[in-house]
């Protein structure tokens, strides 16, 4: 019973947010920069970092993620992604990222031509339907996308979405009425490092990102600094 209860919650979610990505877009032009602190096994090993930049019709999301993992003082993993995306008129026209994981150099560099992705990413290359969703997790017009686009390689993850209900977050002193959704990979022949399992939570009313958490060799946490 309890599971039908959820896929009714979750196919209801989806249909009420079914409205356009630039619906979507359009509904974060206030919003200005987002940081988050990275937590793995709660300790505090790095940030997450956006800015929102406008001009008349365009709108530049800049984003940078550094974090390290040290162990006796060593570091064991490092870690540090800058990517941009661009937006016109609500629509992703392009999106380039650099990443350096350790000392392997990863990229994507995307553009829309002709109403379709193309992307030259370390892990894809090819063309994709412009309804797939940058996996860069600000944007909730991802609740509802076949698929995300990976920003560090470009790989393309075909995904389910589960909503798990509303909750009340206390961060930083302030209390916060999300939404709940699971985010896993639909193709269950992926390898278990490569399935997708995110729980993210966004703020109900201004369907900002407001936290994110998983595992994966241990437990990760997107704890938000601050927003506006």
């Amino acid at each position: 019973m309890r599971s039908l209860y959820r896929i009714i919650l979750t196919s209801f979610f989806l249909l009420i947010f079914s409205f356009p990505t630039l619906a979507h877009v359009k509904h974060y032009e206030k919003l200005n920069s987002i940081e988050f602190d990275i937590y793995r096994n709660d300790k505090n090993i790095g940030k997450h970092i956006f800015s929102f930049k406008r001009s008349e019709k365009q709108l530049v999301v800049d984003s940078e993620i550094h974090f390290e993992i040290k162990k006796f003082g060593a570091t064991l993993y490092k870690y540090h992604v800058k990517g941009s995306e661009v937006y016109e008129d609500g629509n992703l026209i392009k999106f380039n990222s650099k990443t350096l994981q350790n000392k392997k150099f990863k990229y994507v560099n995307l553009d829309l031509i002709n109403n379709v992705f193309l992307i030259d990413g370390s892990s894809f290359k090819g063309k994709v339907p412009n309804t797939f969703i940058l996996g860069t997790w600000w944007n909730h017009s991802i609740v509802k996308a076949k698929a995300q686009i990976s920003a560090v390689s470009g790989r393309i993850i075909e995904q389910k979405v589960t909503f798990l209900g509303k909750k009340t977050l206390e961060i930083n002193g302030v209390s916060y009425k999300t939404l709940h959704f699971n985010f896993s990979s639909s193709d269950e022949k992926l390898k278990k490092s490569k399935k997708l399992n995110t729980d993210v939570w966004y703020e109900e009313d201004t369907l900002s990102w407001i936290k994110a958490s998983f595992h994966k060799k241990g437990y990760w946490e997107y704890k938000l600094v601050f927003i506006n």
